[in-house]
């Protein structure tokens, strides 16, 4: 697959082959892990971009513009294919619109705009509410329209399943998809049973959200692939490994005064470096101090 092609057009061939795995993002050095660790493709989490660049909850405190800023620096660090968090769209049909340009610009294979009212929650807390199904086609309906790009991928999510009825959210996947959308994102669905209903009553790519400590059970690759699902989100999977690491040194550094008994466990400096390509930015610079030396 050429890397010269539109990350739209790779990530449909990636749809093509099978079911696709996208590990979650939240910043440039993130992706750049996915990357390095042999995945095809890079999920930008909404919760943890907006976790990690504002220290707020998930709860549509995030910009579009500087959602859009991440989703430009995640797509210039890495060859991967992204596909972003959009929330609610940003505000109404003509908000969306303005949305889609925005992350085609960004260089982002697609989106995923929900049918949650504004200000959203996380699709795995209570107390949600979904908009009515109409108005979530609408937004569909702008996002289809303002597209310039064919191959960009139009997620439509539906949260309807943990507010009204798994019936709901049914109906509201085959409005949404005569709208226009591409793909279906049924967030948090309550059993493994319902996975498979899902799949079986849905005749469109799905989204599955294998989001840790949510409504979901925690199925594998292998058995959502199995079920029909082609793609796979783990979006808060290396933020709370992260996290936790984080919080476990510092403990200790703060309690021993000392990073001598954790540097095992550290990525050394060797490792960061050839995670960020340092040398090539010394070869470029290089190159460029020896062509102009003697003149």
């Amino acid at each position: 697959m050429s890397e010269t092609q539109r990350a739209s057009t790779r990530f449909r061939a990636l749809l093509a082959s099978g079911t696709v795995v996208m590990p979650g993002a939240f910043n440039a050095m993130s992706a750049r892990l996915v990357e390095a660790a042999g995945f095809s493709a890079v999920y930008i989490s909404g919760a943890g971009v907006t976790n990690a660049l504002t220290g707020f909850p998930d709860i549509a405190l995030l910009t579009l513009t500087e959602m859009a800023q991440q989703a430009r620096y995640i797509t210039n660090a890495v060859t991967l294919p992204c596909i972003a968090d959009a929330d609610t769209g940003y505000g109404d049909t003509l908000n969306v619109a303005r949305a889609v340009r925005e992350f085609e610009d960004a260089g982002l294979a697609g989106v995923h705009i929900e049918d949650q009212v504004s200000p959203k929650r996380c699709g795995h807390l209570d107390g949600k509410q979904v908009v009515p199904a109409g108005e979530m086609a609408a937004k569909i309906a702008a996002a289809v329209k303002a597209r310039r790009d064919p191959d960009f991928l139009l997620i439509a999510r539906t949260d309807a399943r943990s507010v009204t009825s798994l019936d709901d959210a049914l109906d509201r996947a085959h409005l949404y998809l005569d709208a226009g959308a591409d793909a279906i994102f049924p967030e948090a669905l309550a059993t493994r049973e319902e996975f498979a209903e899902f799949a079986r009553r849905v005749d469109a790519p799905l989204l599955a959200n294998m989001t840790e400590f949510g409504k979901s059970p925690l199925l594998t690759v292998e058995e959502l692939s199995t079920l029909g699902y082609r793609i796979v989100i783990f979006p808060m999977t290396q933020f709370r490994v992260m996290m936790r690491a984080a919080e476990t040194a510092l403990r200790e550094l703060r309690e021993t005064g000392t990073q001598q008994g954790f540097t095992d466990g550290m990525q050394t400096r060797t490792e960061l470096y050839q995670l960020i390509d340092y040398p090539a930015w010394q070869r470029f610079d290089k190159e460029i101090a020896d062509r102009f030396r003697d003149e």
